[in-house]
């Protein structure tokens, strides 16, 4: 008998029992797979919920207001997923929940907007309300459902009929196979919106501020030192000077800038070390530059950048912003990354 690290003994399965736990898993995971098998062939129907699919993502598309999700028990748990995916990939959603609609929530509703209600059956009563509320305000009601006659269908302007496929359950009774075929529909559903729209990585990175995800969306010119913490000489700054301005902005270089302030050159640790044979009273900055140094731009993304940094058989620590006339807009140092989340 073993222990978790809670302290609790974890009694091990005899090899008949996990044998059939695990053909149990794998019976689950076939059936389900048959189901996204069988909706990803109807999407193929163009005359069926391939068309149906078309006419909600150009209905969609084109909403002057946001569209309202909602559903209840298992299917509601999906559709708060499928609201989450479509708000942060562009498509203003939000969720109602059905009981509460039917309390007053029926006021988030406006005109402009257009409700997507997920039911296996098309039968559930708590979605009455809402959907005899559309009805009345005349706004689109589009209806996610595996009974093509269910009343939930028959009601709606676009009837999305999804396959009446076996759940998992031995039973037959718990959602399974059907959540599963709502999620993915609900995802392609939102992907095509997010394709639709043009929505790139930027817009993602502005939906998603927070966390790790957010960090790693964040652009050079959002982490980028500027200003009087650029490290920069002139092309005659004396060698004594380069290594002065180097040591007190402590980035590992100094841009060398022409007398237009565009980037002229580079200076790094390396080319000082290199220069240590020369006579320092004498030597000027144009004398031991780079004068092709690898810089970057300011709305490329951080994690980008870094790579770009990573990639040399000798990494650099830090790269000159510039914008498209050449002209210095800062410096992001590696550091700067990493404290940032970006790695």
């Amino acid at each position: 008998m073993t222990h978790s690290p809670s302290g609790v003994p974890l009694k091990a399965p005899s090899p008949q029992a996990q044998a059939t736990q695990i053909a149990d898993a794998l019976a689950v995971l076939r059936t389900e797979r048959e189901g996204l098998a069988a909706l990803e062939a109807a999407l193929q129907d163009e005359a069926g919920l391939g068309g149906a699919f078309s006419r909600a993502v150009t209905l969609i598309g084109t909403l002057p207001g946001r569209l309202v999700v909602t559903g209840i028990g298992k299917s509601g748990h999906i559709a708060r997923k499928i609201q989450a995916t479509m708000a942060s990939t562009g498509t203003p959603a939000l969720f109602v929940h059905p009981a509460e609609a039917s309390h007053g929530d029926l006021g988030m509703l406006q005109a402009g907007d257009a409700v997507i209600a997920f039911s296996n059956s098309g039968e559930t009563t708590e979605l009455g309300d809402i959907a005899a509320h559309t009805r009345r305000t005349g706004l689109p009601l589009l209806a996610v459902t595996s009974r093509a006659q269910s009343t939930l269908a028959c009601a709606a302007d676009i009837a999305l009929t999804l396959p009446n496929m076996k759940e998992a359950c031995p039973m037959g009774l718990a959602p399974t196979t059907s959540t599963t075929m709502q999620l993915a529909f609900g995802d392609a559903l939102a992907v095509a919106l997010l394709q639709q729209r043009g929505f790139t990585a930027n817009d993602f990175g502005t939906y998603h501020p927070g966390g790790r995800l957010g960090m790693r969306l964040r652009t050079v010119r959002d982490l980028m030192r500027t200003g009087a913490a650029m490290p920069v000489g002139l092309p005659e700054t004396p060698m004594r000077d380069v290594i002065m301005e180097m040591t007190h902005k402590a980035l590992g270089c100094i841009g060398i800038l022409d007398h237009n302030g565009l980037l002229a050159g580079l200076i790094t640790d390396g080319d000082l070390r290199r220069a240590l044979d020369l006579d320092l009273a004498t030597t000027q900055a144009k004398d031991i530059m780079n004068r092709k140094p690898l810089t970057i731009g300011p709305d490329v993304f951080a994690v980008e950048a870094l790579r770009v940094m990573n990639e040399r058989d000798r990494p650099i620590t830090s790269l000159f912003v510039l914008d498209a006339t050449h002209k210095p807009l800062g410096v992001v140092h590696m550091h700067d990354l990493l404290r940032a989340g970006v790695g």
